[in-house]
């Protein structure tokens, strides 16, 4: 079921494209293929976006609750889940958007690695024709995408840095107001510093996982997942700028 609902339809995505498109090479293959794949996952992402937005609003509210009720934690727990519910949000859209997408990732891996050297026949519908790769594996004719790059790698964590930077829900989260003398006083400020560590941590993480990492397990498929990790970073950040900006003109 996997293979043929999951991996089969996003190895012939891949192929359909170059197939399509012989003059262009297996990175902006990848490239528009990423793209194609976020917006079908687009009105997931909005969801949980929007969720994030909502939580965002409420966490005054939220914050006298945990106050009131900073006893009672199960009691505390209710009143927060009666607020949700009240002003029509869903906390756990984000876990749902998470694992949908995880069985896509796997096999979108699973992909990159099984295009290089040569793409699998057996893998494609029968109107999608094999192309010959071996002449499209240099990502703008300059970088072999067969072997792992230190500049895509390199790429993949500054545009993950600069995703965490720009990010409206980084920018809105500095400006969280603490209450003196409740939970929020320490939470806050607690939430902040981890938010500080991941603006490095996280693209230290990306760099290490394309340049070492998934090198060890996926040698021939390290480039290219840099390749989609980046194009995926941009994409988010500019659907997350777009959501709020569209959700606030609808406020006003």
């Amino acid at each position: 079921m996997y293979h043929e609902l999951i991996f089969r339809p996003l190895y012939n995505g891949l192929i359909g494209i170059m197939d399509i498109l012989p003059f262009v090479d297996i990175g902006i293959a990848v490239i528009i293929f990423t793209v194609v794949v976020k917006v079908i996952l687009f009105p997931l992402s909005k969801s949980s976006i929007l969720t994030q937005i909502r939580m965002k609003e409420v966490e005054p509210e939220m914050n006298k609750i945990k106050a009131e009720y900073a006893k009672d934690r199960q009691l505390q727990a209710m009143k927060v889940m009666e607020l949700y519910k009240t002003k029509g949000i869903r906390p756990f859209a984000g876990i749902l958007l998470l694992f949908i997408q995880l069985p896509f990732l796997f096999a979108l891996i699973s992909v990159f690695y099984k295009i290089i050297p040569t793409v699998n026949p057996d893998f494609l519908y029968s109107f999608i024709s094999a192309p010959d790769i071996s002449t499209r594996i240099y990502f703008l004719g300059l970088i072999d995408l067969s072997q792992k790059s230190f500049i895509l790698a390199l790429l993949t964590g500054v545009l993950q840095f600069l995703q965490i930077h720009y990010s409206p829900a980084m920018r809105q989260s500095k400006k969280a107001v603490v209450v003196p003398g409740t939970e929020n006083d320490f939470s806050t400020q607690l939430a902040g510093s981890m938010q500080k560590q991941m603006k490095f941590m996280l693209p230290i993480i990306a760099f290490a996982s394309t340049y070492w990492l998934i090198p060890m397990s996926f040698p021939q498929a390290a480039a290219i997942i840099a390749i989609y990790w980046s194009t995926s970073t941009v994409f988010t950040l500019a659907q997350e700028i777009y959501i709020r900006r569209q959700y606030e003109k609808k406020r006003v």
